[in-house]
């Protein structure tokens, strides 16, 4: 049983890591393919808008409003990229700000119940805010959820709640959020039934 144990780890381990190396990735593609091409595109409209400024003040002008909307869109792609590489909210805002701004950002009706000033090592407050966002991107905008985090004696405690899914969540759906909380000495529990879903997370704050 013992080397059953030790395998199973070994494999959540190499799919952390698998899927660490996709995300990264991803992240890389978003960069080169996105947030580079709109800074080039940026840099061009802005020798056009210096050429304009005194031939043709309004045209001028009607380029640089189009430019500012297009940095408020480059701005709002790299806070997205952010997030996914480790929120900046959860060393500055707390783990709750962190949730409830994925939240806002995914348009998933939330509800999040976090304890005012609790602090959690960032290995940990990491492990639970993937966790609660890939729930959140998972079940979508269809969804009315809440998310509570509790601390207790050597332990921290999340959950969350899904009405209105749609469908049972299949175990495959949470593999990721498994594997992060296992490779941490925690466990993950589901239970869902059409239009229900629960998942609870267990994360050991000290050994």
């Amino acid at each position: 049983m013992k080397d059953r144990q030790i395998e199973e780890l070994r494999a959540s381990r190499k799919r952390l890591v698998l899927a660490a190396a996709a995300d990264r990735g991803s992240i890389e593609r978003e960069l080169h393919d996105g947030l580079q091409q709109r800074l080039a595109a940026l840099a061009v409209e802005l020798q056009q808008a210096r050429r304009l400024v005194d031939v043709d003040p309004d045209a001028a002008g009607a380029v640089m409003d189009e430019m500012a909307g297009d940095v408020g869109e480059a701005l709002d792609a790299l806070r997205a990229l952010a997030h996914r590489i480790h929120p900046p909210l959860i060393q500055g805002g707390g783990l709750r700000a962190a949730l409830r701004t994925t939240a806002a950002m995914l348009g998933v009706p939330t509800r999040v119940e976090v304890p005012e000033g609790a602090t959690l090592p960032s290995e940990l407050a990491g492990a639970v805010y993937f966790s609660c966002a890939d729930a959140l991107e998972h079940f979508g905008e269809s969804a009315k959820i809440a998310i509570s985090v509790r601390q207790k004696e050597e332990a921290v405690v999340f959950e969350i709640v899904a009405e209105g899914s749609g469908s049972a969540t299949a175990d495959a759906d949470v593999t990721p959020m498994r594997d992060r909380l296992e490779a941490l000495g925690g466990r993950l529990t589901v239970e869902s039934t059409p239009g229900h879903t629960a998942i609870s997370g267990w994360l050991p704050t000290s050994g």
